[in-house]
């Protein structure tokens, strides 16, 4: 214990975080906030040693994903906190509550050029929903508690809190501290917009729903899964969504954000209502479900929805989703009848995957890939995806039972940020298998995070999908300009690279290797790298099959 005499602001920040329930904090020392990190080492949360402060801020980002609670990273001032930023950012545009803290210059050298001297808090502000400067010792419990309030309420995201040396190492008052913890209630839906949104629903010939994010992150998959099933809706879900309504649900279609026009879209071509629920926009255009702009759109979120001419909202219902749906369902009463091709949609699907299941080339197409995955991870285990060509082939095609089970940057679309997150993951669910699954380029910009799960113990598989290239940029060229230029790398030998840190290392040299290696490297309690070549020939391939698909669908 610190008596009250020696007692630092430093020491007051600690208890505020140990007051809103905080476990760990992922960061790297400096100089400048040498005793933030000294009293959390004589308290009760674990202070998580990073190899790079993006390490750091995506591991906060994943653990606020999973657990709905502020992820917390830490920093020194300067390059370590600007290094904080693009995680910081990827948790604010994929709505995930994240607390950024760093140090920075003493008052006293505040005012005037100065080494290591840069404004963070005017850095911070365009990617977070409150920035600010902790100016005097005083200010600490009411900025920690509206931090952790802004981050966690609707919609969450990140905050950055700079503390400056000065008042870090300053003495805190004797009387000083952490305020009262208090949630948000959620609100009953208006009966008024219930009634609206009924009265849409009764006319609708083929009604679908959309489930996003705020559905996963609100814990309403058995809400949405008994709205679904009283008035015998399909159901899509947003790259973030999966999960929500189960892949071997009846009703489910798959998931929608791919960049062509894909199957689970033929659902959205024939309905007259899209009852959106959880979704938001920076999760895909609304634009690729609605090209015309005059499907009814009943919003179905915390918060109303942004202004879009492609998502022209009908009805917003702006409270507790599954009370919403709940008591939408009750208003609307038996189900209607719905022609929404939802058979073909699964047939499609089930059909790909079971091709891809029995292709035995080598390098591996990235549907085996996709299936040999799945059946080595159990339905509540935890996939990780990388940005890049891999993202879409296991959007499309990774069945999803559970939400937050397989989980995609698709609000910014980091590259790099699933191998830091998968410490975070296991920690924040220990009982789960964790498995990344990145493109070469991916992996090797935050490989060093090996190291600090090793260090940590949280075991994890790392799928590494080797084309030599950035298979996604090079896809997308070929689409455009009808060739790939600059896209092309050499790799290390990804074997001996895991090995060096002490982990496990294999390689795939057939496609009938893929799954047991799998399965003996999510049974190891340790971290292996897997480094499986793909061959993204398919890609051509699969937007030729669409675009004949488009043509011939009725």
């Amino acid at each position: 214990m610190v008596s009250d005499t020696e007692r630092t602001t430093a020491d007051l920040i600690v208890e505020c975080l140990e007051n809103e329930g905080v476990t760990h904090v992922f960061g790297i020392p400096g100089e400048e906030n040498i005793r933030l990190v000294d009293a959390l080492s004589r308290s009760s949360i674990e202070y998580v040693l990073a190899r790079h402060e993006q390490g750091a801020s995506f591991m906060a980002e994943v653990y606020g994903r999973l657990t709905g609670k502020a992820g917390v990273c830490s920093a020194t001032l300067g390059p370590g906190a600007i290094n904080l930023l693009l995680g910081v950012a990827d948790a604010t545009t994929n709505s995930t509550p994240v607390l950024a803290l760093s140090a920075q210059v003493g008052m006293q050298r505040s005012y005037k050029e100065s080494h290591q001297s840069v404004d963070l808090v005017s850095m911070f502000a365009p990617v977070t929903k409150w920035s600010a400067l902790v100016a005097t010792p005083g200010a600490v419990p009411e900025m920690v508690r509206k931090a952790f309030k802004l981050a966690q309420t609707e919609r969450p995201g990140a905050v950055y809190l700079a503390v400056p040396e000065d008042v870090e190492e300053a003495a805190a008052a004797a009387d000083a501290a952490p305020l009262r913890v208090n949630v948000p209630r959620s609100d009953d839906p208006s009966a008024a917009q219930i009634e609206r949104a009924a009265e849409i629903l009764r006319s609708a010939r083929n009604p679908i729903l959309l489930a996003g994010h705020g559905a996963a992150r609100s814990d309403s998959s058995a809400a949405v899964r008994r709205f679904a099933e009283a008035l015998g809706m399909p159901v899509a879900t947003t790259f973030h969504g999966k999960g929500v309504m189960p892949d071997d649900h009846r009703l489910a279609l798959g998931a929608v954000g791919f960049m062509r026009h894909d199957y689970v879209n033929f659902g959205f071509d024939h309905a007259d209502v899209i009852v959106a629920v959880g979704y938001e926009l920076q999760e895909f255009d609304p634009v690729r479900i609605n090209p015309r702009g005059d499907t009814k759109i009943i919003h179905v979120h915390r918060f109303p929805a942004e202004v879009d001419a492609h998502y022209d909202v009908a009805v917003g219902l702006h409270a507790d989703i599954g009370r919403c749906l709940d008591a939408l369902a009750a208003e609307v009463g038996p189900a209607q009848p719905n022609s929404s091709g939802q058979e073909r949609i699964r047939a499609l699907l089930a059909d790909e995957l079971d091709r891809g299941r029995a292709d035995d080339s080598f390098p591996l197409t990235p549907a085996r890939i996709v299936a040999d995955t799945r059946s080595a991870l159990a339905r509540d285990d935890i996939a990780l995806v990388d940005t890049g060509a891999l993202k879409m082939w296991m959007a499309r095609l990774f069945p999803t039972y559970e939400p937050n089970t397989c989980l995609i940057s698709n609000g910014l679309s980091t590259m790099g940020w699933t191998v830091p997150g998968a410490i975070a993951a296991k920690i924040a669910r220990p009982s789960a298998k964790v498995l990344v699954a990145t493109g070469d380029g991916s992996f090797l910009m935050n490989s060093q995070e090996i190291e600090t799960a090793l260090r940590v113990g949280t075991p994890m598989v790392i799928l590494v999908w080797v084309d030599d290239a950035y298979g996604l940029i090079s896809w997308k060229m070929d689409l455009e300009i009808g060739h790939n230029v600059d896209t092309a790398f050499g790799n290390p030998d990804f074997v001996a690279y895991a090995e060096s840190f002490g982990a496990k290392g294999y390689r795939i040299a057939s496609a009938g290797e893929l799954l047991p290696v799998l399965q003996e490297a999510l049974a190891a309690e340790t971290v292996s790298v897997v480094a499986c070549p793909v061959d993204y020939s398919a890609n051509s391939a699969l937007i030729s099959a669409l675009g004949e698909l488009d043509e011939s669908w009725s």
